[in-house]
């Protein structure tokens, strides 16, 4: 409390000058300066006490109530600088008759209107087994070491995946989770700048001449634009960041970028199918490098490697537009039949396993399906022959009608040297006879 008191009569002395002698020293030195010096040089040169006259005085030693002093803080750090009142108040939940109750009060009392426009609150740090950290435990995490061994990324994208409204777990099992994650979600990255470093972005291909699979992967981008927007508006964060795993891994490391691999490597250097595939992914890559942007700073080395179009800014991530969901790409029906594709290459996959742990074939590549199927179901796949051919990362589908089944056997035909697939028209170039007549076309 910044009064003085005479140390002759005792009486109290706060005056004008006195506060603004105080408060210009604060401003300066900082608050530790009513503490560390001496009261003559607190006090202005003419400081006389008005009951007794006398000229030497003490300083009082108390302070305000903590909350008083947390409470008004709206003033030294929003109102003194002129800003608004502050977006987001956080602290732990505790708080609500604590700093949120004071700041509130304080601030009406002076303004008539709350400090803030929302609070936060947030649960506590805990380990694996739910117990709070203490010394006395030893199950203390000290940041520090977290940010020597798994840089200080591992532990920001940590502090997202949590649903912080409860307490949180952490522990080295934990962190190492998050680590493999993150390590998936930079390769996802990596593989996509890698494919598209011959690709003009000035020059795509146009949205309907990409192929289904690539439109199937723009709708699934689109629903991760749209989740983690409403996650993110929300402080939701763990819900963006299981959006965006899912997205990488199970959509595109698992899936689309898998199934892509061999038109990208077999294709025509400038063929509308390749160059299809990566207006696909760049389209991908510069959404996913925007919303992973606030969780992780290697974005900005994304940002710096890949290519961009004429006239963007390219300095930083950061002073780029957030993607919004292209309605362009909003297809339900397209999404409908995608997900019983999804669902049939699932019982493929299966069965191909299956065949693997028996030795039947080696790599997918060695195999043939055959499918037997009635109805509506063998239309769908008679219909969609070439494309689950593709979808399934084999070398033969037969389809027959019959009873529900699926069997694998090794594939007709010699290996292709260039695409892997096992062809029967491997050697039949005499120019290329290690390879296929597809690959064989795409090197003329």
């Amino acid at each position: 409390l910044p009064i003085f008191y005479c140390k002759n009569c005792e009486k109290e002395y706060v005056t004008d000058s006195s506060m603004e002698k105080v408060i210009n020293l604060v401003k300066e030195h900082g608050t530790n300066c009513w503490f560390d010096m001496d009261v003559k040089d607190l006090l202005p040169a003419d400081a006389k006490c008005p009951e007794c006259g006398c000229t030497e005085f003490t300083k009082e030693s108390d302070i305000m109530d903590v909350w008083f002093d947390s409470g008004s803080t709206h003033q030294s750090c929003l109102a003194q600088r002129g800003l608004p009142k502050a977006d987001l108040y956080l602290e732990g939940a505790d708080q609500y008759r604590g700093w949120f109750q004071s700041s509130l009060l304080t601030s009406i009392a002076v303004t008539g209107d709350a400090p803030y426009k929302e609070v936060l609150t947030h649960g506590w740090t805990v380990d694996a087994q739910g117990r709070q950290m203490h010394k006395s435990l030893g199950n203390g995490i000290d940041p520090q070491e977290v940010i020597d061994q798994y840089g200080a990324d591992i532990l920001r994208l940590w502090a997202l995946s949590s649903d912080y409204q409860s307490d949180v777990r952490l522990s080295k099992e934990i962190l190492k989770q998050v680590s493999e994650v993150y390590r998936k979600i930079r390769n996802t990255a990596r593989y996509i700048l890698g494919n598209i470093h011959d690709f003009d972005v000035n020059k795509p291909v146009a949205y309907e001449d990409l192929q289904e699979i690539d439109k199937w992967a723009l709708t699934r981008l689109n629903n991760l634009i749209s989740e983690c927007t409403k996650s993110y508006d929300a402080y939701d964060f763990n819900k963006a960041y299981q959006a965006i795993n899912t997205f990488c891994v199970l959509d595109m490391s698992n899936f689309y970028l898998d199934i892509i691999k061999d038109r990208l490597y077999t294709a025509k250097p400038e063929s509308t199918e390749r160059r299809a595939a990566q207006t696909t992914m760049y389209e991908i890559l510069q959404a996913l490098v925007k919303i992973i942007a606030p969780m992780a700073s290697f974005t900005e080395e994304i940002w710096k490697y890949m290519p961009h179009k004429d006239g963007e800014n390219t300095e930083s991530v950061m002073l780029s537009y957030y993607p919004e969901v292209n309605e362009k790409y909003q297809d339900k029906e397209l999404e409908a039949k995608w997900d019983k594709i999804l669902k049939i290459k699932e019982a493929v996959a299966k069965k191909l396993e299956e065949a693997r742990a028996e030795k039947v074939i080696g790599h997918s590549l060695n195999a043939k399906v055959i499918i037997s199927a009635e109805g509506e179901e063998y239309k769908f796949l008679n219909d969609n022959k070439e494309l689950l051919k593709d979808v399934f990362i084999v070398s033969g589908l037969d389809l027959v009608e019959g009873t529900s089944e699926i069997k694998v056997q090794v594939a007709e035909g010699e290996k292709c040297e260039r695409c892997w697939k096992y062809d029967i028209t491997v050697g039949q170039d005499k120019e290329n006879p290690t390879i296929c007549h597809r690959c064989s076309q795409a090197l003329k």
